[in-house]
């Protein structure tokens, strides 16, 4: 007997998948045959897209495909070895000088995917005696962080001010503390409390780390996030970004203060032992970024679409919850429901994500619904006419909770 086979065939999840795939409704690893737009191609059917995290709708834009191919060109397809040794070019050094300087921190590093940005720098900041302050919704990248780290790990709450401080109330004060959150959260499209996050941890002399994954371009001033939205960004330590959302690559940043960088730039083993971005990567987010800044326009037609469609969302009577963002979930509480429901939808030409168990809690099931700069309101109003069939066919729009 093959002891290892024998254990992960009886895996709930692994179990789950074989049992969505056997009703013809397993709705993962979609290939997509088309372009990353609005409108994709899959199995040779055009469907409109509703599942993209690229928020500004960069994806496609000339300037970035030219970006990325002139890097190519001059630098070849890969950097064959890390930033540590033979792995920076001066496009990374210049990207990383234009992100301090948008956050106003004193450096920044950038990493081949964000989600190596927070395993990198939770897990190596802090030490044996010291404490990782988190979200019990806090995105993955950010649990395998402390997971690796020696320090004590504390849970609060989601978005729970009193239970963060009755956390920090555990703490030894003389060590460090280091409360980390997302500044957007990925599932639920709610904001972290950060004004309130930085009260606290200046009264108990903590430390804040916030990822602005899905806030960036998204959130404050010229899309600085959602620390820069509330007023909060001398005051955060370390931001965290990505550019697969809005900046329309692959790759991840921090930025802080020198001391800070300097000792990641030297600790930090997802950094140090992993190949550098490649030239054609750094390229298009950094040319990503000058759009961003530049086209203010985009993210004011991103909360346009945002706001119609929260609207039309709430008017038909769906769930969904505390968002206040272009990420908005559809709270089905039901794992077999989410997937027929994206399934039936994906059929009538909508793609939107599933959010199921172990991702979430059974009971907090839901269809993540998202929002690009670039959709139209003939395209919105197309998906959620056919949302509002397809959750009445099902059942979900009885039983849902005006929010």
């Amino acid at each position: 007997m093959n002891l290892l086979i024998d254990k992960l065939s009886k895996n709930d999840v692994l179990l789950r998948s074989k049992q969505a795939k056997a009703a013809g409704i397993y709705p993962y690893f979609r290939a997509i045959e088309s372009d990353q737009d609005t409108e994709v191609v899959i199995n040779g059917k055009k469907v409109l897209m509703f599942g993209s995290n690229a928020y500004l709708g960069l994806t496609n834009h000339p300037r970035v495909k030219e970006a990325a191919i002139a890097a190519t060109k001059k630098y070849g397809t890969g950097m064959a070895g890390s930033r540590f040794l033979n792995g920076t070019l001066d496009i990374h050094l210049e990207l990383e000088r234009k992100l301090a300087d948008f956050v106003g921190k004193d450096d920044a590093i950038t990493y081949s995917t964000g989600f190596q940005v927070n395993l990198g720098v939770v897990s190596c900041l802090t030490g044996r005696e010291d404490y990782i302050l988190w979200d019990e919704l806090d995105h993955a990248s950010i649990i395998e962080g402390h997971r690796l780290s020696f320090s004590h790990k504390l849970k609060f709450k989601h978005n729970d001010m009193q239970s963060l401080e009755q956390q920090l109330q555990k703490c030894v004060p003389d060590k460090v503390k280091l409360i980390v959150v997302d500044g957007v959260f990925s599932m639920e499209g709610d904001t972290a409390n950060i004004s309130e996050i930085v009260r606290l941890a200046k009264k108990y002399n903590a430390n804040v780390m916030v990822d602005e994954a899905h806030g960036i371009g998204v959130l404050g001033r010229q899309g600085r996030g959602a620390t820069d939205h509330y007023n909060a960004l001398p005051d955060v330590d370390l931001i965290m970004g990505t550019f697969s959302k809005s900046l329309a690559s692959i790759g991840g940043f921090i930025a802080a203060d020198q001391e800070v960088i300097d000792f990641l730039r030297h600790n930090s083993r997802s950094y140090m032992f992993s190949a550098s971005n490649t030239p054609a990567a750094t390229a298009a987010a950094s040319t990503a970024f000058d759009i961003m800044v530049s086209e203010p326009e985009r993210m004011e037609n991103l909360w346009k679409l945002t706001h119609y469609a929260l609207d039309g969302l709430r008017s038909m009577g769906c769930e969904i919850g505390h968002t206040s963002t272009p990420i908005i979930p559809i709270f089905i509480r039901n794992n077999e429901k989410t997937f027929y429901i994206t399934t039936e939808l994906f059929n009538q030409g909508i793609f939107v994500n599933p959010v199921v168990a172990p991702a979430v809690a059974p009971s907090d099931t839901l269809i993540r619904f998202s929002l690009m700069a670039t959709h139209t309101f003939e395209q919105l109003d197309i998906a959620l006419d056919r949302m509002e069939k397809c959750l009445k066919k099902i059942g979900i729009l009885d039983r849902a909770v005006l929010v």
